[in-house]
């Protein structure tokens, strides 16, 4: 608010200044008018008489023109540039202004069974509200005798902790969950339940329990906080060096209780009430005040500093905002935190102990009961073993889910330097929680693919809050960094968000689906289809190619010396081979399919809703963009036989080492990219095999009788192109770039590794041409069967081996590669599964 402020400021003044100095040349211009005429007043009378004598036999007055023509060289001119600088700024400020529709999502209409979650995504486990200044709860822990002597606090999901396995076994998105967490020599499990009652989102409760793994003599250290950034009120309760309750008060959340109930075995407890400046600093805190401990048996442990006063830098004592209770145990343990809300006046019994228990097998029945009636894996006859694996995928994505609060931080071409988007929130899965704990909108799609068939409430409320995100250019910025400890996870070049860089407009799958099923009602389909208009007429304005019906993604760098193939990030295919040179005259075939796709779907929701002229519009659009002869014309490459971008590229283009100034000996050196060929690049089709060449089949705009899917269809079993054992590769194996560093240090990302988001996008093909009439139907059934067998097979086997599910997988040997556990699209194999498509 305060940089959209200054920004105005700094407008209205130059506007201001400009109007000034139109207005100081036209008085100008009248003080020399009535200058002449003052000085003709005050002439002497004999004078006057003889000017007017003179004036009279002339028949003339005294010229205006010149004063006229300075007035239109200099203030016409000032005028055009004053109105050109308020036009620009009446444009940049377009950037972070919202939509003018309704919200999908009504804030004080919020389902309040939804109210309390894990939506602390980037924590192993921690509680919040979505609301937007929440209490915020987070589990610590820390072996007291650590293999390597280094004290080493788990709190945030880090692959550096090098964890052997972590993650939901069962979560159902609301009441109930429970994950395993197997660190070097013990394992805890995690468990939570709700129980809904009064104003504010009922009770909760969160138990952590720890077993022993190879260590029996170990001792662990549980660290559970509590703390508020905003309005709050906190009255803790201390016995024995113990925080047993503590009491508060907040805006959202009125009266609370919070009970920490003593567990069996404790060895050592203390506690730390302090102040934090901000949630992500609160592990800081903790270790700035860590104290050694000699028990009554001269053992000495680390332990918490109690009360500890903290001081602005005028000396004023800062408010504690900061509970964190430490129970050091003997394995196994069980230690159980209770959250009891004030408004919820009809509770009965605590829910600790028994109760606690009780209740949480009721609601992992429940679980395992819909889980098998939304995905009968069970009744096909996948093994137990399979059948849990498929649930902990699941779970894993729904258990995923974070809210976030904050603004992100946006440019346009009117901007200099970044600016404020609003404040928002954004209710959203996540990619993976180590690596990429925060909102992505090329992802989301893909998740909701699954959510959306597990529970269509939480995939609305979060396909909604996406779609609230909406300016009034109808962009949505495409990764969503919200709040300071979303960024301390996020490098600094890719903070910054430009308003002409898209992003695939992924939602539009699951919104596909459900409508399809019956799930959308026409209320919610009457708040999304403004807001999806404005988004689909964004991309009709920004994304254009040079040519009618052409399309190509913005934000390559054009002057980079530095990258074998400029990334096209915007694409979601990072760094997949396209035009060696990036310019105007590119064509890339995955987005006009996107459009195509989304064109149809446009026609679709406009007919539900009864706007019968914009449904005429969309379907005629979706046919024009889907017709296979203009496809063909744009984008069907003789030479390759396949599907492809075009562009000014060459593929004799390496990467060498050049002196940064070669006058000097021995002076530093750099990699850059260099065109091998006298020839340089040229206009034509980039003939690169791969995933982007697939998207005409991936979304089922390929004709069922063209003969262009036959020649895809072979490509898919071709060994040297995409098949292997383990999925489809993203690049043919034949490809000059196939596995090549990008950079010095950017090793392949989208350069031959299977990903499974496009791969169920290919069995899904696959499946529709299987079961749709033509020439081709055997081959496209036959390809399905060994594909969907092969990618079950090898993400569940690696799930066994490693304990998790990756991001992506090595098409030699099937291995898992990139950031685990990576519980976002990978999920997908849910479905595949189940053959829910």
């Amino acid at each position: 608010m305060v940089a959209t402020w200054r920004i105005l400021c700094r407008q209205l003044k130059f506007c201001s200044v400009l109007q000034h100095s139109s207005l100081f040349w036209f008085w100008i211009l009248a003080k020399m008018v009535r200058h002449r005429k003052g000085k003709h007043a005050l002439d002497s009378s004999k004078d006057h008489d003889d000017r007017s004598k003179f004036t009279r036999r002339r028949g003339k007055q005294p010229s205006l023109k010149p004063f006229l023509l300075l007035a239109a060289v200099f203030g016409i001119p000032l005028c055009i540039f004053g109105a050109f600088k308020l036009w620009n700024y009446r444009l940049s400020t377009r950037l972070y202004t919202p939509l003018n529709a309704p919200l999908v999502i009504n804030k004080s209409e919020s389902d309040m069974s939804r109210f309390w979650g894990t939506y602390r995504s980037n924590l192993y486990f921690g509680l919040r509200t979505r609301s937007r200044k929440s209490l915020m709860t987070g589990l610590m822990w820390f072996p007291q005798y650590a293999p390597d002597g280094q004290l080493t606090i788990r709190h945030t999901c880090e692959q550096s902790d090098g964890l052997l396995k972590y993650g939901w076994l069962k979560h159902d998105g609301t009441n109930f969950g429970s994950q395993e967490i197997v660190d070097k020599d013990f394992a805890l499990v995690t468990d939570f339940v709700k129980r809904s009652g009064g104003d504010h989102g009922g009770d909760w409760t969160a138990r952590i329990s720890g077993k022993e793994m190879g260590n029996p003599s170990q001792i662990v250290s549980l660290l559970f906080y509590v703390t508020h950034e905003g309005d709050s009120h906190f009255q803790p309760v201390i016995q024995k060096n113990a925080l047993t309750a503590l009491h508060g008060n907040t805006p959202e959340l009125g009266s609370f209780t919070i009970h920490f109930a003593r567990p069996a075995r404790v060895v050592f407890s203390s506690f730390l009430a302090a102040h934090t400046p901000n949630v992500h600093s609160v592990k800081d805190i903790v270790m700035q005040n860590m104290r050694m401990a000699k028990l009554k048996n001269k053992v000495q442990l680390l332990s918490l500093g109690g009360h500890v006063t903290s001081r602005d830098q005028e000396g004023r004592e800062l408010p504690v905002n900061l509970f964190v209770q430490q129970w050091t145990l003997e394995l196994p343990f069980d230690m159980e935190i209770a959250f009891e809300s004030g408004s919820f006046v009809t509770r009965g019994v605590r829910l600790l102990g028994s109760t606690f228990a009780s209740l949480k097998d009721e609601l992992s029945s429940e679980f395992d009961r819909k889980f098998e009636e939304k995905f009968p894996l069970s009744a096909e006859g996948f093994s137990t073993d399979e059948v849990q694996f498929a649930q902990a995928a699941l779970s894993n994505m729904v258990g995923g889910i974070g809210y976030f609060y904050g603004s992100s931080r946006v440019i346009s071409r009117y901007f200099k330097e970044p600016t404020d988007y609003w404040n928002s929130a954004l209710y959203t899965a996540v990619p993976s929680r180590p690596f990429f704990p925060r909102g992505f909108l090329w992802d989301e799609g893909f998740h909701q693919l699954l959510i959306s068939q597990w529970d269509a409430k939480i995939s609305k409320d979060i396909i909604g809050h996406w779609l609230d995100l909406i300016n009034i250019e109808g962009w949505i910025p495409r990764e969503q960094i919200l709040g300071d400890e979303a960024r301390t996870k996020v490098p600094s070049d890719f903070v910054v968000q430009h308003n002409e860089n898209a992003n695939p407009p992924t939602l539009i799958l699951p919104i596909k689906w459900m409508l399809d099923k019956g799930v959308l009602d026409d209320t919610y389909l009457r708040k999304i289809f403004p807001r999806l208009k404005a988004w689909f007429n964004w991309f009709n304005t920004t994304q254009l190619g040079k040519l009618p019906s052409t399309y190509r993604w913005h934000g390559r760098d054009a002057k980079t010396d530095k990258e074998l193939n400029p990334k096209t990030l915007t694409s979601g295919l990072d760094d997949y081979p396209r035009a060696s040179h990036p310019s105007d005259d590119e064509r890339h075939v995955d987005l006009r399919c996107w459009m195509a796709f989304a064109a149809g779907l446009m026609a679709d929701i406009a007919k539900a809703v009864g706007e019968n002229s914009d449904a005429v519009l969309y379907r005629s659009t979706s046919d024009y963009l889907s017709d296979n002869k203009l496809l063909d014309k744009y984008h069907w490459s003789s030479k390759a036989e396949a599907y492809s971008d075009y562009g000014n590229h060459t593929k004799l283009v390496k990467l060498v080492q050049r002196a940064i100034q070669p006058s000097q000996p021995g002076s530093p050196k750099k990699t850059v990219r260099i065109v091998t060929s006298k020839q340089g690049p040229t206009l034509k089709y980039v003939n690169a095999v791969g995933y982007v060449s697939l998207f005409p089949f991936l979304l089922q705009i390929l004709d069922p009788a063209s003969p262009k899917l036959e020649k895809v269809l072979k490509d898919l079993k071709d060994p040297k192109r995409l098949w292997s054992d383990y999925g489809l590769r993203s690049l043919a194996k034949s490809d000059p770039i196939y596995k090549k560093y990008n950079t010095e240090h950017d090793a392949p990302y989208w350069r031959g590794a299977i990903w499974i988001n496009i791969n169920f996008l290919a069995v899904r093909a696959l499946n529709h041409y299987a079961g749709t009439t033509g020439p081709y139907q055997e081959k496209a059934k036959e390809i399905y069967t060994e594909l969907r067998n092969n990618l079950i097979k090898n993400i569940f086997s690696e799930y066994t081996r490693s304990g998790f599910i990756w991001e992506q997988y090595d098409d030699t040997t099937g291995r898992g590669k990139g950031s685990h556990p990576f519980t976002g699209w990978s999920s997908l194999v849910v479905l595949m599964m189940s053959e829910h498509f």
